[in-house]
């Protein structure tokens, strides 16, 4: 369950809240009692943010800005920014579903799976590395980015597209930092990072000390 107490299906009266539950639930069904959506996830993201009104307007607003037909920015370059921050952040909701995103447009498996390690890779052009490379700087550098980087951009991006790709990069960090805080949907997981036990006859002690054995 999230960190965090999700809002039943029978406390949700906002129109906008009931249409999207609608869409993704059916006309009763609670994500909460009986999980799932047609993506696989179990859907308590929604609820979660049913909790405040104007937190769920502006967050489907965004999905909407994003998806707009007024965006300028390719949608490939798009989704590999969205897909390499939710990585980066460690967001398996935020990664898993723009995964989808980009086989929805047609990317190769083979390239979805080797964003999480694209430096590697030979399967990206040079704007798509490009990107990635920018994504890194918004995600693991917190918006520190080299003139170089931007120069580089700017050969094949127009500022409009840049601002576009800038902002809806920073909005699924932002996405994926609240989904782990929060504990929704396949961030509902142990934390990888914990100490491992030691044998029982280990002596910290004398491990302190440089006596122990290695």
């Amino acid at each position: 369950m999230p960190s965090i107490t999700p809002l039943p299906r029978r406390e949700v009266t906002d129109e906008t809240m009931k249409f999207y539950f609608n869409f993704l639930f059916g006309p009763d069904r609670d994500p909460i009692e009986e999980p799932g959506t047609s993506t696989g996830t179990p859907g308590d993201w929604w609820s979660v943010f049913a909790l405040s009104k104007d937190i769920f307007q502006h967050s489907v607003d965004g999905f909407k800005v994003y998806r707009s037909p007024e965006r300028k920015l390719d949608p490939v370059l798009r989704e590999l920014g969205q897909t390499r921050a939710g990585w980066l952040v460690g967001s398996q909701f935020v990664y898993s579903q723009h995964c989808k995103s980009l086989r929805g447009l047609g990317v190769a498996n083979d390239k979805i799976a080797a964003v999480h390690c694209w430096p590697a890779s030979d399967l990206f052009d040079a704007n798509e590395r490009a990107v990635l490379g920018f994504t890194d700087c918004l995600a693991a550098q917190d918006g520190r980015v080299p003139g170089e980087m931007m120069a580089r951009l700017k050969t094949f991006l127009s500022d409009v597209e840049i601002l576009e790709l800038t902002y809806i990069t920073s909005l699924y960090i932002m996405h994926g930092i609240m989904s782990r805080a929060l504990r929704t949907e396949y961030d509902d997981r142990p934390e990888p990072i914990v100490e491992v036990d030691a044998p029982e006859d280990f002596n910290a002690t004398d491990f302190l000390s440089g006596s122990g054995s290695k």
